[in-house]
């Protein structure tokens, strides 16, 4: 099976980490009761951590990890589109440097923190509430551009047929949590 190469933001990984783990976490707290019982009470689910390792290796090696710790210090969440993880917003939360880099070979590992609902973030503006019947955000501005998704229809293509990036496309449908998944009838904003 082939993989497609990971992408965040602008930056595609020349060829896929070789290892990445994703973590789950829920916030639990133990009550206690007399007689050494007790009881757990979930606080709920927090961040999901996808974190792994990997390598440049070639001429630019060097420069291509230069690329990406580029990536690493912009303010911005953005758009993970991972070869085996659904594509979901994150941080960009660690990049480390594994040995002494090299110009033909990098040893690195990273870290992203998914953007949870609610917010989770002071530099992304907030959900735009949507307007009764229309599907259409309170505060689009005038001469935005919908479409309405037909059946085979996907963000991607929808990008490509409007001619707008796909992290331009999600960013202007912030209702859209999994851009893998839109529904027939669902409209969507493309301009």
């Amino acid at each position: 099976m082939i993989l497609s190469p990971m992408r965040f933001k602008d930056f595609v990984w020349p060829h896929n980490p070789r290892v990445y783990s994703i973590s789950y976490e829920r916030k639990l707290a133990v009550h206690k009761i007399p007689f050494g019982r007790h009881y757990l009470q979930s606080l709920g689910q927090t961040r999901r951590v996808l974190q792994g390792e990997g390598e440049f290796v070639g001429e630019r090696a060097y420069d291509t990890f230069k690329e990406l710790a580029s990536v690493f210090y912009e303010e911005t969440p953005g758009v993970l589109v991972h070869p085996v993880w659904m594509t979901t917003t994150v941080w960009f939360a660690a990049l480390e440097l594994r040995q002494q880099p090299r110009r033909d070979y990098v040893a690195y590992s990273f870290q992203f923190w998914e953007v949870v609902d609610g917010g989770a973030s002071t530099t992304l503006s907030a959900r735009t509430a949507e307007t009764a019947g229309t599907g259409q955000a309170a505060d689009a501005p005038q001469g935005a551009q919908w479409h309405t998704v037909v059946r085979g229809d996907t963000l991607w293509a929808l990008a490509a047929r409007y001619g707008v990036g796909l992290e331009k496309l999600i960013q202007l449908n912030p209702a859209i949590r999994n851009p893998n998944l839109i529904y027939v009838g669902q409209r969507v904003r493309v301009k």
